[in-house]
């Protein structure tokens, strides 16, 4: 029998759960997506945050690779960067500035979200049963107990298109909550918080002799009952530059170009600023302001229908200064791609639920770990520190304090960050040894760079900072 999977939404997501339903012998995958999708590796409408500083986690990278294989070598050669956390970063951490260590420790990559959407979706449709079709699903088909497809809205009208399975991937603007209204099944919880952060970047030309300085960050601070300002410079492809700040809310950047630097030379440390203010820009300031943390509890859901599966952002959303969503989005397609190997097909009964129960698994940590640092946040709405919170949040400080000048101790935060292990590697025994020993080594009273790197700053400055 020929089988059919929509998948509704081709980003990241959406495409990734396309190639495990391909994987699986799926006999038509067809995706669903109201833009125009560019052919390169350009920004597109249905993104807003897509402008911005994304990072590709050691863990969400491996699980990539799992599905599409070879997409890491594809990402590095169309210009992506390798970024060593242990000592390809500058980090001014609330607790002042970490270390950088020769030992190894894992990586990330780094480029614009184009370019990671665009090779993903190039190696995806590769794939010969693999479809896009610019069209806006508008609903479901089907009944609360099994759902049959997909309603479609086009140029002659809504029309029915018929699935074994469905997959809701839409992002942050998914309607699945109204469209289980739709169905019968009602009830979903969905909480929100949100710290009313604002992002604003700018592109820049790599200058000369500043190849191979270093990711810079200075983070923000949740712990002085102020709102949070950030700052990252980020190596991407085409000799560029990213630079993106970020203000939670009475903190906001601005848009203009002006206002840009000085927001950065404002940070507790000015080296952001002071990179920049050499630098050629090339665009003007991208604002986005869709930020806050969402979680759709479908799978807590008392009832839920066979052939409908949701995954990432559509079932949970994270502020993304926490660089999680890509790598959770990989998560969740990987999730789908086990299950239906076990299940020996996509009507399998059962299966949608026991994809929706692991996928969420990662969104939860993520969701933890992203807003356990939000409610933090004066002015963040939806939340405030409970207990819990505060226990976790003078152990995590004492853990950042200690990676100052421990090795174990940095490990543990490079492992969590790097979503290559979950959240309970913090507590390991060598892990809690380390945040109770402490750092054995003296407080940096500035940025770790070499040399080289303190020459190409000072050849860049032009604040007098």
């Amino acid at each position: 029998m020929s089988r059919r999977a929509v998948v509704v939404g081709a980003g990241l997501a959406g495409m990734l759960a396309a190639a495990v339903l391909a994987d699986a012998g799926v006999a038509e995958v067809v995706v669903l997506d109201r833009d125009e999708l560019p052919d390169g590796p350009r920004q597109r409408r249905g993104l807003p945050q897509g402008r911005h500083a994304h990072l590709l986690m050691t863990g969400g990278l491996r699980a990539m690779e799992e599905i599409v294989p070879g997409v890491g070598k594809r990402l590095l050669a169309a210009g992506a960067h390798e970024i060593s956390l242990s000592s390809g970063v500058l980090a001014r951490s609330p607790e002042g500035w970490l270390r950088r260590w020769r030992r190894e420790g894992p990586v990330m990559l780094t480029c614009t979200r184009a370019l990671v959407d665009w090779t993903v979706r190039a190696a995806v449709l590769e794939h010969p049963r693999i479809e896009v079709r610019r069209a806006a699903a508008v609903g479901l088909t089907g009944s609360a107990g099994r759902v049959r497809g997909v309603r479609v809205s086009g140029p002659d009208g809504e029309t029915d298109l018929d699935a074994d399975l469905v997959v809701d991937a839409s992002g942050r603007g998914t309607r699945i909550v109204t469209w289980l209204d739709g169905l019968g099944l009602s009830g979903v919880r969905t909480r929100i918080v949100d710290s009313g952060l604002v992002n604003a970047s700018r592109v820049y030309r790599v200058p000369a002799g500043a190849e191979r300085f270093p990711l810079t960050i200075v983070q923000a601070d949740p712990y002085v009952s102020r709102p949070g300002r950030s700052a990252m410079v980020m190596p991407v492809e085409g000799d560029r530059w990213l630079v993106s700040c970020g203000g939670t809310r009475g903190g906001e950047p601005p848009a203009d170009a002006e206002g840009f630097l000085r927001y950065t030379l404002d940070l507790p440390d000015p080296i952001v600023g002071r990179l920049i203010s050499g630098a050629e820009p090339l665009t003007d300031v991208h604002v986005s302001r869709s930020t806050s943390n969402v979680r759709h509890y479908l799978d807590k859901a008392p009832h839920w229908p066979e052939g409908l599966v949701v995954l990432g952002d559509a079932l949970g959303t994270f502020n993304p200064a926490y660089g999680q969503g890509m790598s959770v989005a990989a998560f969740g397609a990987r999730v789908l791609g086990r299950e239906l190997e076990r299940a020996g097909g996509p009507d399998a009964p059962g299966l949608a639920r026991r994809v929706l129960r692991g996928a969420a698994r990662p969104v939860d940590a993520a969701w933890a770990m992203a807003v356990g640092q939000d409610v933090l946040y004066p002015a963040t709405r939806g939340g405030r520190p409970g207990i819990a919170d505060r226990a976790v949040t003078a152990y995590t400080r004492r853990m950042t304090r200690a990676a100052a000048g421990s090795f174990a101790a940095a490990s543990a935060i490079w492992d969590v960050t790097s979503m290559r292990t979950p959240p309970t590697r913090m507590f390991h025994p060598a892990a809690v040894l380390a945040a109770l020993t402490g750092s054995p080594l003296p407080a940096l009273s500035g940025p770790p760079l070499t040399p080289a790197e303190r020459e190409v700053l000072d050849g860049l400055d032009r604040t007098g900072a």
